[in-house]
């Protein structure tokens, strides 16, 4: 009778074993195309990682960011455009005497290390560089500090008794980007804002729907002006997903889509978990604990450091918002063990990943720019699933699973036959590992670890 319940037992485990949730992969139907992931190093985080790193430890530090064998692949980075009151941090540190007067611009070639992190990270093919300014100059606002908000002067309800500096203000932003492109660096998307909706200590500028509206059009016309339409405009960078969605409303009302690439989200008062009415692409352009002391744990108890926690901030954003891009705050940092507020940590000599930067990994070094995002049908239990095609057509599926239990699946792609088929996990043990996938008969099957994620590429025949 005892070898009857153990035959028993051990069916039952064979059952659970094999059993496969099926999932069809549909590349008719398209969703939203995929501009990236990413990350910062600005307020001269970028002069640190150089400066503080040299050597090994600063090549692995890089290719912790941005190598797609080895790395998270990264593709975005994003830029501060300075506007304080020295060389270092403003290319017009000081006013001209008001908004017609000829500005006298300078450019110190290094822009607190990120003229070097830009060239490093096209090293490794990232074309994506996202310029952005948190403040306009202080003597071009309300308040004549570029801290502590206030608004550009100019803008509607804000006057100020030296003039209207919204044309002084165009002409700033695109002279920066001048100054990179001379460089050869080119700025693929510039933004005049940062949380308008929150006013601080340090660089910041208020604006609503109303101001942004304002000023567009002539930022809009001054890229045109000096050659440079391809440098899309981006707006607004509000401090959480239902700000912006305010802000958004505002600006489609305005009729400004035809002058904007780019609508641009934090999510410190709010992830993004719904689709912002609008034709424009949108992205999550700052994310971050501000919260934890370091941690590079995958999951333990879904605190906010942990990287389980923010694969699944980036799931939801991507299959239930529709963003096109996410973008971490910091990359690398040396000697801050106070905060999470980065994705890869150094003593100075030793570099430890966090499980945030492999969250990312496990999108961004498989689904890569220009991408589509395509529907799925069938459903893993506690499991997450967005699948996307490449512009190398290779298919590429994720799996989050948030439940205590592995879940076995079976995926195949309608109208497509793949030729090979790998697959790669991240877990507490395992950092975007590859591990075996079973492909039989067009579809592939593989494993996705309890609080954990499964990658699966899969491609075709060459044509």
């Amino acid at each position: 009778m005892a070898s009857l319940f153990v035959l028993a037992a051990v069916l039952a485990g064979v059952g659970q074993t094999y059993a496969q949730s099926a999932v069809t992969v549909n590349l008719n139907s398209q969703l939203q195309q995929i501009d990236g992931f990413g990350v910062s190093q600005a307020f001269g985080r970028a002069a640190e990682f150089r400066d503080m790193l040299s050597g090994a430890p600063q090549q692995q530090g890089l290719d912790y960011l941005f190598n797609t064998t080895t790395g998270a692949g990264l593709t975005i980075i994003r830029n501060r455009i300075g506007s304080g009151t020295t060389n270092s941090d403003s290319i017009l540190p000081k006013s001209p005497g008001g908004p017609s007067a000829a500005a006298n611009y300078s450019f110190d070639d290094d822009d607190r290390g990120q003229v070097w992190f830009s060239q490093q990270a096209m090293k490794y093919g990232v074309k994506t560089i996202y310029a952005d300014a948190w403040s306009a100059p202080g003597f071009m606002k309300t308040n004549n500090n570029e801290n502590n908000g206030g608004y550009l002067c100019g803008t509607p309800g804000h006057s100020c008794s030296s003039g209207d500096w919204r044309q002084a203000y165009a002409d700033f932003l695109v002279q920066y980007v001048k100054y990179y492109s001379e460089r050869g660096i080119p700025v693929t998307q510039l933004g005049f804002l940062n949380e308008p909706d929150y006013v601080t200590s340090y660089s910041s500028m208020q604006s609503g729907a109303n101001e942004a509206a304002s000023f567009i059009p002539i930022l809009h016309a001054t890229l045109e002006k000096n050659g440079l339409s391809n440098v899309s405009i981006t707006c607004c960078d509000a401090m959480g997903w239902n700000s912006q969605r305010s802000i958004t409303q505002g600006l489609v009302a305005a009729g400004m889509e035809k002058y904007l690439g780019y609508i641009t989200s934090h999510m410190y008062t709010g992830d993004p978990n719904s689709v912002i009415p609008t034709k424009l692409k949108t992205w999550q352009t700052e994310a971050a604990d501000l919260q934890s002391r370091w941690c590079a744990t995958w999951y333990s108890s879904g605190g906010l450091c942990e990287g389980m926690t923010w694969a699944s901030k980036i799931h939801n954003g991507i299959a239930n918002a529709n963003l096109s891009g996410y973008i971490y705050w910091q990359g690398v940092e040396v000697n801050q063990f106070q905060a999470s507020s980065y994705l890869v940590a150094s003593d100075g000599k030793t570099l430890t990943p966090s499980g945030r930067l492999w969250a990312l990994a496990m999108w961004s070094r498989f689904v890569r720019p220009g991408a589509y995002r395509v529907s799925t049908s069938g459903s893993v239990s506690s499991t997450g699933i967005t699948a996307f095609k490449n512009t190398d057509g290779s298919v590429v599926v994720v799996f989050l699973n948030s439940g205590g239990s592995q879940q076995n699946v079976k995926v195949s792609v309608s109208g497509f036959t793949p030729v090979t088929a790998e697959a790669y996990v991240t877990d507490n043990t395992r950092s975007v590992a590859s591990v075996a996938a079973t492909l039989s008969g067009g579809a592939v099957t593989a494993s996705v670890p309890s609080r954990g994620m499964l990658t699966v590429k899969l491609t075709g025949a060459a044509s």
